[in-house]
């Protein structure tokens, strides 16, 4: 039971696969279902991370941001502006597996930790949404792009409006919810860390986002991390979220399965024809927003729209965004039955920023 409670968002996932497989007998194609290179990329990253960890390298790099910003106000914005950031150049679960345990260890190293719950769901909404002005922010940006063959100027053209509207937003939520209060860092809380081994974990590091621009084939991360780690920290690759990795597996194959009902299929498609920018968003919240992005392609082409919905409907429930689970877990993690507040103020947020740019998406589209 204990074990249910702490990983009761890949049981649920688990669940929700196993009823959609009573639909669809298994069959050569469930492997199609898997996209190896994230999994990938979420092991390496996570195995890094947890090595980094180890070493308190982001228990120094929050003491020295703590030391440039001085208050929390500064600070917050300073860990959502930096996941905003990342999510551009290295996707939104991969910002997330490397900032928020920066978020963690800032917060806990200036007795903040009443912050955690707003800054993990501020760097959420930053990572879903700031990687949508660019082709390889988001997995589904990369699949769309691809598919309809978007020029590039017209595609960042599409998305600079709700791309701006998110910066706003998420600024101003930081601005109006944290006070700007200064911070003092937990005497002794400062570390020492081994430089080289942090410039190999740096290296590693490098080599999954490698990986993630596809510069190199996904599979030598699974030789080469965890052979270096092996012999560098095993405790590292003990340390791996192996139930976030299962979870991503799970809802795989739920949202694969899904796409091969015919009566999910035709229902979708009739939705379609009418209003490709609401039907999307709201998909998004069912299934998540790439399987939404590959799924509803096949029935419209009107990808201007697509394109918006499946990039704002991020925002929203937890599986609007598979990265959104790799959050809820990690403050699980630190806040153990703390769930139900934090899926409360999750919806709260997401829900409204999403109404916001659905809106205004709405009429300028």
């Amino acid at each position: 039971m204990r074990h249910i409670k702490k990983n009761l968002v890949m049981y649920i996932a688990l669940l929700a696969a196993a009823i959609t497989c009573l639909f669809v007998p298994f069959d050569k194609q469930y492997l199609s279902y898997f996209d190896f290179k994230t999994l990938t990329c979420l092991f390496c990253t996570l195995a890094v991370v947890c090595a980094l960890k180890n070493i308190y390298f982001f228990r120094i790099v929050a003491y020295n941001i703590v030391c440039l910003f001085k208050n929390s106000r500064a600070v917050v914005l300073a860990l959502v502006y930096i996941t905003f950031l990342g999510s551009m150049l290295i996707a939104n679960d991969m910002a997330l597996l490397t900032f928020l345990p920066l978020g963690y260890f800032v917060l806990s190293s200036t007795r903040k930790m009443e912050l955690l719950r707003f800054v993990f769901i501020m760097q959420t909404v930053a990572a879903n949404l700031g990687g949508m002005i660019t082709p390889f922010g988001n997995p589904q940006n990369l699949y769309l792009y691809s598919f309809y063959s978007i020029d590039t100027a017209e595609f960042m053209g599409i998305m600079l409006l709700p791309f701006v509207i998110a910066i706003v937003l998420i600024t101003m939520c930081c601005l109006l919810i944290i006070p700007k209060e200064p911070l003092e860092l937990v005497e002794g809380c400062y570390k020492k860390m081994s430089g080289w081994r942090a410039a190999v974990y740096l290296v590693l590091f490098a080599f999954s986002i490698f990986i993630v621009f596809r510069v190199i084939p996904f599979y030598w991360g699974l030789i080469v991390i965890p052979v270096a780690l092996i012999f560098l920290d095993r405790k590292a690759l003990k340390d791996v979220d192996y139930p976030l990795l299962i979870t991503f597996c799970a809802f795989f194959i739920f949202s694969g399965n899904l796409s091969r009902i015919p009566a999910v299929c035709n229902f979708l498609g009739a939705l379609m024809e009418k209003q490709t920018l609401l039907w999307g968003v709201l998909s998004c919240q069912v299934i998540s927003n790439v399987p939404s992005a590959v799924l509803l392609s096949k029935f419209t082409q009107n990808y201007r729209e697509l394109l918006v919905a499946v990039n704002i409907g991020g925002a929203g429930t937890l599986i609007a965004s598979l990265a959104s689970l790799i959050t809820f877990k990690e403050y699980l993690r630190y806040e153990p039955g703390r769930a139900k507040g934090y899926i409360i103020h999750y919806s709260i947020y997401n829900f409204g920023i999403l109404s916001i740019l659905f809106v205004v998406m709405f009429i300028c589209l």
